[in-house]
């Protein structure tokens, strides 16, 4: 599998290698908007259930096209969540935080290790062909055993970044979500390839 070093320059390069490229911005716009429509819908339970799993069915959708050489972000596959399939989406991004909540009140640990081998679970419903929430889940947890330490590492990594946007004013963090969240998109294509899984790779289409 490629090091952490090497899977944070495929994400640069994929963005256009700098933050204010134009495969940068429209990712930071998507990741904006989702994260505005999230927050707002989580003032009605039932709203944040409704559009979480789709919305971030959408951004997946986004970040593994990007990570497969699409070259250009479509704003609108933040919403095809709610028409490829709905149901599957909507559980899915439920109950992966419902199971990791609840391992969260055991003790902190577990429900962290527990959102590790959840993490792969949306990207992975981008290839499922009937998109089954338990599916996905089950995958998730194969595909992460072993590999949650690396993908902890990776996420680890983007710290000194963070802290750097933090410094600019606040406002560069914003600029570093774009790459952390690509970085774990190339994180989930080269496991899937070490993995030799088969999948219908629609979102390339």
């Amino acid at each position: 599998m490629s090091t952490n070093k090497e899977l944070r320059a495929k994400a640069r390069a994929d963005l256009g290698g700098g933050i204010f490229q134009t495969m940068w911005l429209l990712t930071l716009v998507v990741l904006l908007v989702y994260s505005i429509i999230v927050s707002a819908a989580s003032y009605v339970i039932i709203g944040a259930i409704l559009v979480g799993g789709p919305l971030e069915y959408g951004v997946s959708r986004i970040l593994v096209s990007t990570a497969r050489g699409k070259g250009e972000v479509n704003f609108g596959d933040l919403f095809i969540g709610f028409q490829e399939d709905f149901g599957n989406t909507v559980i899915l991004g439920f109950l992966k935080n419902l199971f990791i909540l609840l391992w969260s009140l055991l003790l902190i640990i577990p429900g962290i290790v527990k959102s590790y081998s959840y993490a792969m679970a949306t990207y992975i419903q981008q290839d499922a062909g009937d998109k089954n929430w338990k599916t996905c889940i089950d995958q998730s947890r194969a595909m992460m055993d072993g590999k949650k330490w690396k993908l902890f590492c990776l996420d680890l990594s983007f710290i000194g970044w963070y802290i750097v946007g933090f410094l600019c004013l606040g406002i560069g963090i914003f600029f570093v979500m774009p790459y952390h969240e690509q970085a774990r998109a190339e994180f989930y294509e080269n496991l899937k390839g070490e993995n030799g899984a088969s999948a219908t790779e629609t979102v390339t289409e």
